[in-house]
């Protein structure tokens, strides 16, 4: 027989205490969206990973979300703290001018829907701080219902308009930016402007007309350095490193600087590095690989998503004249040849003839490429010391960090 009332004791005899161990409650950092439209070239989203890196670097417990349309977001090195909504594919077709790159029958379906993703994405996210890269209003305008949004929550984010150092000429960058409503944009949505460049290269404020209103919310930060520094040459034959960015107009760049290598007598040995870029057509692609393919010490690649390695392994480099290309070869010292565009904008142009100018690199103007000039300039780069010039400010990343800071803290 059991007896019951001792197995009911037993059963409730106390519990030897276990020591458990207090797990500490994750840190919560700040939230922050970014906000890239990419259209056309690889330097807005390169750009905003720099932003966003040194961001999570000095602030490791914050949230990172960037909405891009880049095509190749995908393919790049995402740190940990951050992650992306990808917006359906845009493509400059002129200045000023955007149409879908992959769905462009249904050019207004594609419109609406980046418009609907940026809205939910930025209301679900509920950042603290919002950076938009470039244009205040978003591409067509596609921003503007979204900023309006963000500033009926009850806790708005601090906001802040990202601008390279040149946008356009100045004549026609004042048209677009009062056609687009850009300044009334700034005053009314935008805490901050952040001029990644410096007025001693080309004063944005200055050359675009920036309003009072808006010139006081406007900060130079100075260009991005991009971490990548100069190897030592490793005694062999020199290296030359050839890209175009995205590549999606660079290949005369390309097949000008192989016409004028393969002119060259076999005492010049070069080591030559060609990156074609993921946005180069692919008949353009195949047409150069068909005729230079075969050539001894030249190395051929569609896409580095390291770029910077390629940049630091090289003697002399020859690029166009891109925002992040110029960051990457102040960061780097590299010697340059710079072949910038001209169409349908004439940011390259006004940006590699103003460091050419202040010494830092050589220049060929667009209509004067040639094989024979090209290579021409790119020997005698390579056997010339670099100038000695003033050191450019490179310190935009720790001012934006500087400035994050303040802006979370309350500050102006």
């Amino acid at each position: 027989m059991v007896d019951e009332s001792t197995e009911i004791t037993n059963s409730m005899a106390p519990v030897p205490a276990v020591e458990m161990a207090v797990q500490p409650s994750p840190v919560i950092g700040p939230k922050i969206l970014l906000y890239s439209h990419d259209t056309f070239g690889l330097g807005n989203i390169h750009r905003t990973l720099l932003v966003a890196e040194a961001l999570t670097g000095a602030l490791p417990a914050a949230a990172v979300l960037i909405v891009t349309g880049s095509p190749v977001i995908h393919a790049l090195r995402i740190p940990d703290g951050m992650d992306y909504v990808k917006l359906p594919c845009l493509d400059r077709v002129a200045a000023e001018r955007y149409q879908p790159m992959f769905l462009s029958s249904w050019s207004d379906d594609v419109k609406r829907m980046r418009r609907d993703i940026l809205r939910k994405a930025a209301l679900g996210f509920d950042p603290d701080l919002v950076i938009v890269d470039k244009r205040a209003t978003g591409v067509d305008g596609e921003l503007l219902g979204t900023l309006a949004a963000l500033r009926r929550l009850r806790r708005p984010p601090r906001i802040v308009l990202g601008l390279r150092d040149i946008l356009d000429e100045p004549a026609r960058t004042r048209r677009v930016l009062a056609k687009s409503h850009a300044f009334a944009t700034i005053e009314r949505y935008y805490d901050e402007v952040w001029v990644y460049g410096t007025p001693a290269v080309f004063d944005t404020v200055r050359e675009y007309g920036f309003p009072e209103a808006v010139a006081r919310k406007t900060v130079f930060c100075g260009y991005l350095r991009t971490g990548t520094e100069g190897s030592p040459s490793n005694g062999g034959p020199p290296r030359v490193l050839v890209t175009t960015g995205g590549g999606g107009d660079g290949s005369d760049v390309v097949e000008a600087y192989l016409e004028g290598l393969l002119g060259l007598p076999r005492r010049f040995a070069l080591r030559t590095t060609i990156v074609f870029g993921p946005q180069m057509p692919e008949h353009r692609r195949a047409r150069i690989l068909e005729r230079f393919g075969v050539m001894p010490d030249v190395d051929f690649f569609d896409f580095e998503p390291d770029l910077g390695r390629r940049y630091a392994e090289a003697d002399v480099v020859v690029s166009m004249a891109g925002y992040s290309t110029v960051c990457e070869l102040l960061s780097s010292g590299r010697r340059a040849v710079l072949v910038p565009r001209a169409e349908p904008v004439r940011e390259q142009l006004i940006r590699a003839r103003r460091f050419a100018d202040l010494g830092y690199f050589d220049l060929i103007e667009p209509g004067e490429l040639t094989p024979e000039r090209l290579i021409s300039t790119v020997l005698s780069a390579l056997h010339r010391d670099p100038a000695p010039v003033a050191p450019v400010d490179l310190g935009g990343l720790v001012r934006v960090v500087t400035r994050a800071r303040a802006l979370f803290d309350g500050g102006a």
